[in-house]
């Protein structure tokens, strides 16, 4: 019963390993306006930095526009310096009460570094389903030693917690292969 406890837990924290690739790709951009691209960005509001999406309401009236209408006018200037340092490389402008960030088509070569950075969070992501794997399989180990499951029991989890971490790790690199299509394509 312990071993099939553990590979539900490691199951658990491995979904969610994917939840947050897929909310980490969510804020890449591919071209199209959609307001999860300023997930990230954070504003000073009064000394405390705080997600855009809690200080102003952001909407994507067309696809190659992203507006954002800050509910404090105070904060436009922020709010629009915020985007601007980000790595997004927008170039947003304002007219007193509205920010509006035109979404520019994407560059041959920033679609490949935008391609090179979504390698990149899925190995990180990879990574992360490998340690919960390490984490479970020191786990079993323990309890064998601890003589809590049989040596039998024990194998069948190891392969068990194997097969879990392949179709993970498949799952990620699916979910990439999609991203990186998505973003690839004119």
């Amino acid at each position: 019963m312990a071993a099939k406890e553990e590979i539900a837990s490691a199951r658990k924290r491995m979904e969610k390993a994917i939840e947050d690739f897929r909310k980490e790709l969510t804020t890449i951009r591919t071209g199209r306006a959609s307001i999860s691209l300023l997930d990230h960005i954070q504003v000073d509001y009064y000394g405390v930095p705080t997600p855009v999406n809690q200080v102003a309401q952001l909407a994507a009236p067309e696809g190659t526009l992203i507006t954002v209408q800050p509910y404090d006018v105070s904060l436009v200037g922020p709010i629009e310096k915020s985007i601007r340092a980000s790595d997004l490389g927008l170039n947003p402008s304002n007219d007193g009460r509205l920010i509006r960030i035109p979404i520019p088509p994407l560059t041959e070569e920033r679609r490949k570094t935008l391609a090179k950075h979504i390698h990149k969070v899925l190995e990180d992501h990879r990574t992360a389903v490998r340690n919960v794997r390490r984490d479970a399989n020191d786990h079993l180990k323990k309890l064998l030693k601890d003589k809590a499951i049989a040596e039998d029991d024990e194998k069948r989890a190891l392969d068990e917690m194997q097969k879990l971490t392949d179709s993970h790790i498949h799952q990620l690199e699916e979910i990439a292969k999609k991203k990186e299509q998505e973003i690839m394509t004119v």
